[in-house]
């Protein structure tokens, strides 16, 4: 197969299915104690996508593991940047202590949806990760104020998300609202495939928004995460595309 797809899981949450998510997957978004995460499940997370030859990457948040990171926090700059600071280098001392490395990064929750649309949160994670002077790509959503800043200065992969409803402006509808997931691997497929093969996502509405996605994200709680997984692989498969993992 000469033509590849790059599929993302953020793991190392507490979920259920890291260990049979892992091997279907091309990158991994560790928790790094944020939202989730500890010191324990970090290195298990690591040793896991090692074993299983998935690039590493770090899945920082807000630090607000009631939440779980998924409501905007109120924090200062210097303080929001020592927060985040914290949790990658953590997690890259435990991937090195395991013989690993780290490759990417991508926010999670309200934070990647602050960074997306509030230039002052982009700016700041920007300039956050440009004081840590490593060579990480950078995993951003489409059409966002963090890709606009962070162009030129990291290796962009944009983010399509595999099992999220959007809105015609390129917004995730929300996860309060009864259609924010698609679960049904078919859909997720149809979803998936008109974003790797149109270069179009089809918004809730109908609409269909120009988006050009390098990865795309499946939600390890998303219901049945490992089965649509697989279905995809399946899928793809079909029309002579492979997963990959490198």
């Amino acid at each position: 197969m000469e033509k590849m797809i790059h599929i993302n899981c953020d793991l190392g949450e507490g979920g259920k299915f890291d260990e049979a998510l892992m091997p279907l997957i091309s990158a991994c978004n560790i928790a790094c104690g944020g939202h989730a995460g500890n010191l324990e499940t970090m290195h298990r997370t690591v040793r896991l996508a090692m074993e299983h030859n998935v690039e590493m990457g770090a899945h920082p948040s807000y630090p607000d593991k009631q939440n779980f990171g998924r409501d905007h926090m109120e924090m200062s700059a210097e303080d929001l940047k020592l927060s985040i600071e914290g949790q990658i280098l953590s997690l890259k001392q435990i991937a090195e202590s395991e013989g690993g490395k780290l490759t990417h990064i991508k926010l999670h929750g309200a934070l990647y949806n602050d960074a997306a649309k509030d230039e002052n949160i982009a700016r700041i994670i920007v300039e956050c990760l440009e004081e840590l002077e490593e060579d990480f790509r950078l995993y951003v959503p489409v059409n966002s104020k963090i890709s606009e800043l962070a162009m030129g200065k990291f290796n962009l992969f944009f983010e399509g998300f595999a099992d999220r409803n959007y809105k015609e402006n390129y917004d995730l509808v929300s996860r309060s609202e009864k259609d924010a997931l698609i679960t049904q691997k078919e859909k997720v497929f149809e979803h998936v495939f008109s974003m790797y093969n149109d270069k179009k996502i089809r918004a809730l509405s109908g609409v269909k928004i120009e988006a050009k996605a390098d990865t795309f994200c499946v939600h390890s709680d998303t219901p049945s995460s490992v089965e649509i997984i697989d279905f995809l692989h399946k899928k793809f498969a079909e029309k002579g595309i492979g997963v990959t993992n490198t």
